[in-house]
């Protein structure tokens, strides 16, 4: 007959942890046996920090295991603090705070009994009258305990809702120790910060959570949450009349009461509103702030003259020691760049933007002027220091970015301290997004001259704002543009197909003796079959291409049968033979092999790598393609060259990476590439537009292919309507 303290029914179990078995701290997937009055009970499920030694209850059912009999499966639990001295001496000797070990776990039980967690907690400088502990230890203890107990208090509120330990971790950072209470009382702050939260996941919670709907945290939380859910799609702002029709119907709510919390908002500082002629927009405070800074910065700029201007000698000379001949408008250009403070030039491939630009960096150099070369990614940065010859760095790196509490980036060059040079040159400036571009400007001086370089028909930046558009329209920048296309590089397909395509003609898809190639197919199928089958033999075989290496897919978009994510593991099939039976570490449904072409998503100021001659540093950044040089199964790890520099990614990082057999075109800006394989076929159509398939083609050096479907290629071409960003950044200037 079982004892009648034993808390048991088919839906709960309480008692005491006396042993984890089994922990994945990837997920937290957790075996731990339960003490429930006398009987010992099996508890299986996602409970991360669950400690040896802690009372809890769990809710769950009790299953029968083929293997291991019977268990309970946890659906979810609530920790008790431990209450007895037995129970806290066996739960702080389990090691689950970080600085007391057994011995330590001991002095303290002995001296502070059934109270000894309530000093730690709230008393911990007590804990200094032991001997043995200093008021700094005491303290770290504190600070321990206050993180385990609060990490585990969000995991267990939110682990029902698919929210994983990790994601948990970056919670407690962003809100703090009372973060569990703080997102039960309003779970709509989990939408107020960069925690990859959906506005669905979180409306599930507070409706658990018994927030009524009309409750107004609610309201105005849905309000941000769809400003912040477009800037994916490059607004820094919206119409307000648009945005509150959105918002009444996400929020099932009346119109003119979502109107009444926005003024609200606006009063309280949560948004930004500028009123332009009839029509009001609203921001976040951030991009609202940064385009003004932007354009102050600029104007400010303009009105500075800090250079002597050039004269036609100089240029000649600057012609005949690179045996050139400039063309009038690379002349103009060269001109400009000495004459103004601040300029813009652009122009598409082949027209000689690189030319004019060695022939500004040139002259600098001839009067001593010290001259920084910059780009958005590591990728386009190396590709303008091979063009120029000269060294060119990240805009993160030139301006010093380090992470604060592994999350926010900061950067050590601003207003305070500067950067010292006289000339900037910015290449790729259509990358340039407002909150990028806004640090740029503060860590450049008003008498540094600043030169933008980029295609304004390439597709905008992936971050929010339009800046080099909105610089060009406002009239307040001036800018050369360069059309005219040299004889040499007319004789390319692609850099004659590009112009046609910019000048509002057809490309020429019938030609097969150049470097550009249509290959029609009338299924999707047939269409990722010829795409692995160029990559895999035919171009190698034509034309000596590895098919890893100098060989990318750009896709329209990374969802659908033809995106990037599909054509991944098509290809990494196809190309790597590892996927067929090597070693792999898995992460959310990927397999990663030896062999395996990936790419960087985010920029990480934390990754070490290490160089086969033992350098070693810090940093890798979003775009970075490197190769999988090894794999660790039972490390869970793997280990990824990018160029000359080694990095080994864990559990906790292999978020940040990604297959790169096939990246969307978005994901290619600023890189280029000896062959480029596009598919087009069943492209959406909000991506059907002319700066998409322009952007593709224009990342080809050698060869570019497009297979699928001609109407689609013509559809894409006729579409001119720029993709439309709701940006302040031009009002500002031509205010």
């Amino acid at each position: 007959m079982k004892d009648s303290t034993i808390h048991k029914d088919e839906h709960h179990l309480k008692g005491t942890v006396n042993k984890i078995t089994y922990r994945n701290d990837q997920n937290g997937y957790t075996v731990a046996v339960v003490r429930s009055g006398r009987e010992n009970v099996t508890a299986v499920g996602i409970m991360p920090f669950l400690a040896v030694g802690e009372s809890a209850e769990f809710e769950g059912d009790y299953i029968v295991h083929a293997t291991y009999g019977s268990q309970f499966s946890v659906k979810s639990y609530e920790r008790k603090t431990p209450q007895t001295s037995a129970a806290i001496l066996k739960y702080l000797s389990s090691g689950a705070i970080k600085g007391i070990g057994q011995s330590t776990a001991i002095k303290i039980v002995e001296k502070f009994g059934a109270n000894a967690i309530n000093i730690i907690e709230h008393h911990p400088e007590e804990l200094a009258e032991i001997n043995g502990i200093s008021l700094n230890k005491a303290m770290a203890i504190n600070y321990e305990y206050k993180q385990q107990f609060g990490i585990k208090d969000i995991t267990m509120l939110l682990s029902p809702y698919g929210v994983s330990p990790d994601r948990c971790v970056k919670i407690y950072k962003t809100l703090g120790s009372e973060c569990a209470k703080a997102v039960k009382d309003n779970p709509y702050i989990l939408c107020k910060y960069d925690l990859d939260f959906s506005f669905e996941t979180v409306e599930r919670m507070a409706f658990d959570f018994g927030i009524p709907q009309d409750n107004e945290q609610r309201l105005s939380a849905g309000i941000e949450y769809i400003l912040r859910s477009n800037l994916l799609n490059g607004h820094t702002c919206l119409p307000k009349k648009k945005l509150l029709a959105v918002a009444a119907r996400l929020l099932e709510s009346d119109y003119y009461r979502l109107d009444d919390i926005c003024a609200k908002m606006v009063a309280g500082f949560v948004l930004s509103l500028k009123t332009l002629g009839d029509d009001e927009f609203l921001s976040l405070p951030q991009f609202y702030s940064a385009e003004e800074y932007i354009a102050a910065r600029v104007k400010a700029s303009m009105s500075v003259h800090t250079l002597e201007p050039i004269d036609e000698l100089e240029i000649d000379y600057a012609q005949n020691k690179r045996g050139i001949k400039f063309e009038q408008k690379q002349r103009d250009a060269i001109c400009m760049a000495f004459s103004e403070n601040m300029m813009i030039l652009t122009g598409g491939p082949g027209t000689g933007k690189t030319t004019a630009l060695n022939g500004i960096i040139e002259l600098c150099e001839r009067r001593e002027y010290d001259v920084i070369l910059a780009a958005p990614t590591g990728r386009a940065a190396k590709r303008i220091s091979e063009l120029t010859g000269r060294e060119a760095k990240t805009i993160h790196r030139l301006l010093e970015a380090e992470w604060v509490d592994g999350e926010k980036t900061r950067f050590a060059r601003n207003e305070r301290n500067p950067l010292s040079c006289d000339v900037l040159i910015v290449d790729e400036a259509s990358m340039l997004d407002s909150l990028l571009f806004e640090s740029l400007m503060r860590a450049v001086k008003i008498s540094c001259k600043t030169i933008l370089v980029g295609d304004v028909d390439q597709l905008p930046s992936i971050g929010a704002g339009n800046v080099l558009g909105d610089l060009i329209a406002s009239g307040i920048v001036p800018f050369v543009a360069l059309k005219k296309v040299f004889r040499q590089s007319s004789e390319s397909l692609i850099i004659s197909n590009a112009h046609a395509i910019i000048n509002n003609a057809e490309p020429d898809l019938t030609r097969k003796d150049g470097d550009f190639f249509f290959i029609p197919k009338a299924t999707q199928g047939a269409v990722l079959d010829t795409v692995s089958e160029l990559a895999l033999t035919r171009l190698p075989e034509a034309y000596g291409f590895d098919s890893v290496k100098d060989i990318e897919v750009l896709c329209p978009s990374r969802k659908f049968e033809t995106g990037s994510l599909n054509c991944n593991g098509i290809l990494q099939y196809a190309l790597n033979p590892n996927a067929k039976n090597g070693a792999s570490i898995r992460y959310k449904g990927v397999h990663f092999y030896k062999g395996d072409k990936v790419m960087q998503t985010k920029n990480n100021y934390d990754l070490q790598w290490e160089k086969a001659d033992g350098e070693s540093g810090f940093g890798v950044f979003n775009g970075d393609v490197g190769f999988v040089t090894s794999v660790n199964a039972a490390a869970g790890s793997i280990s990824v060259l990018y160029e000359d520099k080694t990095v080994v990614y864990t559990s906790e990082n292999l978020s940040e990476i990604e297959l790169a057999y096939a990246v969307t075109v978005h994901k290619s800006q600023g890189s280029e590439f000896d062959c480029v394989i596009m598919p087009v076929f069943g492209v959406p159509t909000p991506l059907c537009y002319r700066n998409l398939i322009y952007t593709a083609i224009t990342r080809a050096k050698k060869l570019f292919i497009a297979v699928g479907d001609r109407g689609t290629i013509l559809k894409m071409c006729a579409n001119d309507k720029k993709t439309l960003r709701y940006t302040l950044l031009k009002e500002f200037l031509c205010e």
